[in-house]
């Protein structure tokens, strides 16, 4: 496809140095031979930012976006998918023809995509670590698969069970622990979520939403006990696939 007109896509986000998305891209559009597409990172210090970026670059086809901006973002968007409006929270945005830019959550579908395998019967119920954008769409998705859940959190919040009152009783109850916090991500990867660790067992699942390092210190812990374990990673790759797809529609 050397004949292909310019594209522009990009993440938008801050400190995104280490961005997964621009390396993930880059590789595909050599692979796939997009001679003439681009992805590149705007890292915004606000997201008020966000209006300069779209004016200077009236090229842009597609955007993901990715901490801190995932629900603030929301403001900024002329219209918003239905799976968007029930997370609250956007992680990709399409520039159509008309001029107008639309959100869409595509988190949802890679972390239920890369959790899907990992199930086994038992596996009925889910504590989500955090309570931000990436978190309602682990929520949102675990809705989808009928997987009963409740947030962690350090604050108060609707559904939540604040981190002091994790105990043995709740870790039998919610085999699948889910860390959708920073906590751990490089290159502050001497960090983990404060949960009571010796209460995994083999029957948890412990999937953490970071992809670098491999391994958090959450993971490691995990799997110490048992635990099965995956990284962020694989809902990464069906994530981005699914915004390829949202970008590219008709």
């Amino acid at each position: 496809m050397s004949d292909s007109p310019k594209k522009r896509y990009g993440l938008i986000g801050r400190n995104i140095d280490y961005s997964f998305s621009r390396t993930y891209f880059g590789k595909k559009f050599s692979a796939e031979h997009y001679q003439e597409y681009t992805y590149e990172n705007f890292d915004l210090p606000s997201i008020s930012d966000f209006p300069e970026v779209r004016a200077n670059h009236p090229d842009i086809k597609g955007l993901n976006v990715t901490i801190p901006y995932k629900e603030a973002i929301l403001t900024y968007l002329d219209e918003l998918s239905e799976n968007a409006k029930k997370i609250g929270a956007v992680n990709v945005i399409r520039f159509k023809k008309n001029g107008k830019i639309k959100g869409y959550n595509s988190d949802w579908f890679g972390f239920k995509k890369a959790l899907t395998p990992l199930l086994l019967p038992h596996h009925k119920k889910a504590l989500i670590l955090g309570t931000g954008g990436a978190a309602k769409a682990v929520a949102f998705a675990l809705e989808k698969m009928g997987i009963l859940y409740a947030f962690v959190s350090r604050n108060d919040y609707p559904n939540a069970i604040r981190y002091e009152h994790l105990n043995e009783t709740i870790f039998d109850t919610y085999s699948i622990i889910i860390n959708c916090t920073p906590l751990g991500t490089f290159p502050n990867i001497d960090q983990c979520p404060p949960i009571p660790y010796t209460y995994f067992t083999s029957r948890h699942i412990a999937f953490d939403l970071i992809y670098n390092p491999e391994k958090t210190l959450f993971l490691q812990q995990a799997e110490a006990q048992g635990a099965l374990i995956e990284n962020g990673y694989p809902m990464l790759v069906f994530q981005a696939e699914k915004a390829w797809k949202i970008w590219n529609r008709s």
